[in-house]
């Protein structure tokens, strides 16, 4: 093997710290006793890796390395798993750090690339979290855009949810007109009105979105972490969707593209079907609970990122010994 004269070229760092340091060697050996020496840390059973993916250098790949190669050095019993050891310290920062908030400002600010750009940005806006504070005193800038009368972010998120119920009963409420036999829409209406009161009593399920909920009642975390539940026919999100609108503005604002989807769809099966079980038939004929949970519970609804939320036809439709209520059957 051809033996290197000439010193080499390294930048060296610890695996606490980001600060790099120049060295030159000629030998594996002296490279590890100059880095020991300036890093301050024992030579004993030390060794060095490459810092992108915790390889570790023996003398024979010491002499294939080119200069300025990135090599971290490892005391004994200690290892580097690359990138991901960064990572995972990225991760384990407090998230209101404001150093590195502003580290990651300065990146942004002179990076040109799009996609690093991105990065940054996601970084950026999850570093930016508040989602510990509540109430619009301390976090006023969440508030932004939101009526006065909302004083905390539970309150606010639950409306939000229950606006969206109160939308998908209007949706069945508007079916009324285009039901032409007047009898089979009386019959409609009353399932409408038997509809609305139980919704009523549920509170429009406003509890989803609403943190303060105890967990059997919401969809997020107590911190107010929603994951994506996947597709329709899937059953997780393959892309791991997740979000907190509780942590910032932006985020409650990209929380409103989220979905509750529809497992057996709304438009296309659920409604359609009860106006269909109603023809030569009555109100009080009808499982008026069971097209409750379909249209308005999490029994056939999934909190779903815009992208795994599939408008195509999802070809599930009720089930047909569900519809009406059980005849109860006396024996003579």
């Amino acid at each position: 093997m051809h033996k290197i004269t000439k010193p080499k070229l390294f930048k060296i760092r610890s695996a606490n710290q980001a600060k790099k340091y120049g060295i030159a060697a000629v030998t594996l050996k002296e490279l590890i006793k100059k880095a020991c020496h300036l890093l301050k840390v024992s030579s004993s059973g030390g060794q060095v890796c490459l810092y992108e993916d915790g390889t570790v250098v023996t003398e024979e790949y010491f002499q294939n390395l080119p200069d300025n190669t990135e090599l971290v050095l490892l005391p004994e019993g200690q290892s580097w798993n690359g990138l991901v050891h960064e990572i995972n310290q990225v991760l384990g920062l407090d998230r209101d750090a404001d150093l590195l908030i502003s580290a990651a400002k300065g990146l942004l600010a002179d990076e040109r690339s799009p996609k690093r750009r991105r990065i940054l940005g996601d970084l950026l806006r999850n570093l930016r979290d508040n989602s510990e504070v509540e109430s619009r005193e301390d976090d006023k800038d969440w508030f932004q855009g939101i009526d006065a009368r909302f004083k905390t972010k539970s309150a606010y998120m639950k409306y939000n949810c229950e606006s969206r119920i109160r939308g998908y009963l209007k949706e069945v409420d508007g079916y009324t007109r285009s039901i032409p036999n007047a009898k089979t829409k009386s019959e409609y209406k009353k399932v409408v009105e038997i509809l609305a009161e139980k919704l009523k009593a549920a509170r429009y399920n406003g509890t989803y979105f609403d943190r303060s909920e105890r967990d059997v009642h919401r969809l997020c975390t107590e911190e107010g972490w929603f994951t994506c539940q996947g597709a329709f026919d899937e059953n997780n999100c393959t892309f791991l969707h997740s979000i907190n609108p509780y942590g910032n503005r932006e985020s409650r604002i990209l929380f409103s593209t989220w979905n509750l989807d529809h497992l057996i769809e709304k438009k296309r099966a659920i409604i359609p079907t009860l106006a269909e079980a109603l023809k030569g038939n009555k109100s009080g004929d009808i499982n008026v609970d069971y097209f409750y949970k379909l249209l308005f519970t999490r029994e056939n609804l999934k909190l779903v990122h815009i992208v795994c939320h599939k408008k195509g036809a999802h070809e599930l439709s009720c089930d047909s010994r569900k519809i009406y209520k059980r005849v109860r059957r006396t024996v003579k």
